[in-house]
């Protein structure tokens, strides 16, 4: 029904809508609290309008990345969209990336551990990727001093385009990918 010349049903708009007014990933659990509709219900929707959405006819698409589903610029129409908005993806230091790669594989991690892998003070470097809420405090490790524990969030996934941490390529190709401008 959808594609060129067809139209979205109501229920597929008013979750389009949502997607749109979002600007983040929504997991299934929020989607189906919004819609006052059971999950698998809502689930239903989400691949429906996604189908709906494959042609490209409307401009975006529907991507699944960290445990839920975004809207974004269907891939037919990426070009035009740079040539108009000249999107510029957040820039990392070589050193962030080090560090986000060794939180991301070896999570959950502390910071003299990062350090020792690294062999040079990272507490720089790892408040950056706090405030940017690239990797956050997942706890602490019992021993003397009870150090914080990091791992990495939903926006790194979202950032990089992952729907879990088992999408991180094997560890002997990650930091060389993650490194790569």
């Amino acid at each position: 029904m959808g594609g060129v010349g067809g139209a979205l049903n109501e229920d597929l708009a008013q979750l389009l809508a949502v997607f749109f007014a979002a600007g983040k990933p929504l997991t299934p659990a929020e989607l189906a609290r919004g819609l006052e509709a059971g999950e698998e219900e809502t689930l239903r929707k989400v691949r429906e309008l996604g189908r709906q959405l494959e042609d490209g006819t409307l401009g975006v698409a529907l991507e699944e990345v960290a445990g839920g589903w975004r809207l974004i610029v269907h891939p037919r129409h990426v070009d035009r969209v740079q040539a108009v908005l000249r999107p510029r993806p957040p820039r990392l230091s070589p050193a962030a990336l080090e560090v986000l790669a060794i939180v991301a594989y070896h999570q959950p991690i502390t910071r003299p551990e990062i350090e020792a892998m690294r062999g040079k003070n990272s507490d720089a470097v790892l408040e950056g990727l706090l405030e940017r809420e690239l990797v956050e405090v997942v706890g602490v490790k019992e021993v003397v001093g009870r150090p914080r524990l990091y791992g990495t969030t939903a926006r790194f996934l979202e950032l990089f385009g992952l729907t879990s941490l088992d999408e991180l390529p094997p560890l002997e190709e990650g930091p060389a990918l993650l490194l790569r401008d």
